[in-house]
């Protein structure tokens, strides 16, 4: 693969670089209260776009058969919405003695309560040719680390259901009605969500650059980086020894589901929920960081291990199917 292929596949973690430098270079154009008006047209406006875009794309006939598959979703949710922020909390306590920024190990907190991703869990998962498990829970961030003190509950599960719930339904609805011309034109959902988050990275460094009281030491940063690819590999590999035990009954195709779908975190869903449950943090961005750390972190990790998963695939399905053919009679 060229340089200039690369690039352009890469176009959505060149745009996260680009819109932070940016970001650098004139804070006051994205700041609250800024020419752009994020209070406003990002707040209310671009997580809308977002979730609505997302229900004009997902394919409700393959959620419904995607559900048929009861063990596998059971595993995924266990080891996403408790095993994952239960770790990652534990581990967190270990860490809180350290020098650590504090407002990174915050972040770690939020990676953990974060589901996995369509965008990259799902496309590895068909990468490799297995199945695909998607959860979605992003409410474990009240439970795990609570809100920003100037936002009450009320308010925060208010503009959930407004900015996340309402504009997906009302994008299912619509689909239902131009379902023919959505797969005739098939129109780029995935790079128009990517497009909205970029603007939703730049104005939450906007905030941050303006602020002369916030730094980020680079050593916090360094840790951070080794922690997050740390995790992920054990991770990984700890759902695939869970899920390759003797009595576990999942398929191999199944097990490739649940390494990438409990593994990867959703930066689609994460940035906007943190907007809203963390509103009023002057240390958002911070927070945020961790994040946009995981997600090229988790398509790198998993772009290298496709290869190796698809042979191991291949190989076990070939292994099981000779097992299961009945032997020949033998001749007297």
């Amino acid at each position: 693969m060229g340089l200039l292929e690369r690039l352009r596949k890469e176009w959505f973690i060149l745009g996260i670089v680009l819109v932070i430098a940016v970001a650098r270079l004139e804070p006051a154009v994205g700041v609250k209260g800024g020419p752009l008006k994020p209070e406003v047209t990002i707040t209310y406006i671009a997580v809308s776009a977002i979730f609505f875009n997302s229900g004009l794309s997902l394919k409700t006939e393959e959620l419904t058969s995607a559900l048929m598959h009861v063990k596998l979703h059971l595993f995924v949710q266990i080891f996403t919405l408790v095993f994952f922020p239960t770790a990652i909390w534990l581990f967190l306590q270990l860490l809180s003695i350290t020098p650590i920024n504090e407002w990174l190990l915050k972040g770690l907190q939020t990676v953990g309560c974060m589901p996995p991703p369509v965008s990259s869990a799902v496309i590895l998962t068909k990468a490799v040719g297995g199945n695909e498990g998607i959860v979605i829970t992003p409410l474990l961030l009240l439970l795990f680390l609570g809100s920003s003190s100037s936002v009450p509950f009320t308010s925060i599960f208010s503009q959930l259901f407004m900015t996340v719930v309402v504009p997906l339904i009302i994008g299912q609805i619509v689909r239902r009605y131009i379902k023919d011309w959505l797969e005739r034109k098939k129109p780029p959902f995935g790079a128009i969500s990517s497009c909205v988050l970029l603007m939703i990275i730049y104005t939450t460094f906007c905030d941050t650059f303006a602020n002369p009281n916030i730094d980020l030491d680079k050593f916090s940063l360094i840790i951070i980086v080794f922690i997050i690819f740390s995790v992920q590999m054990s991770f990984m590999f700890l759902t695939f020894l869970f899920s390759t035990r003797n009595n576990s009954s999942f398929t191999p195709a199944d097990t490739v589901a649940i390494i990438f779908c409990s593994t990867h975190k959703s930066l689609t869903l994460g940035i906007p929920m943190l907007k809203i449950v963390f509103a009023g943090y002057e240390y958002l961005s911070l927070i945020s960081v961790p994040l946009l750390i995981y997600h090229p972190a988790q398509i790198l990790l998993g772009s290298l291990l496709v290869p190796t998963i698809k042979s191991w695939m291949v190989s076990r399905q070939k292994a099981l199917k000779l097992t299961r053919q009945p032997k020949a009679p033998v001749k007297v």
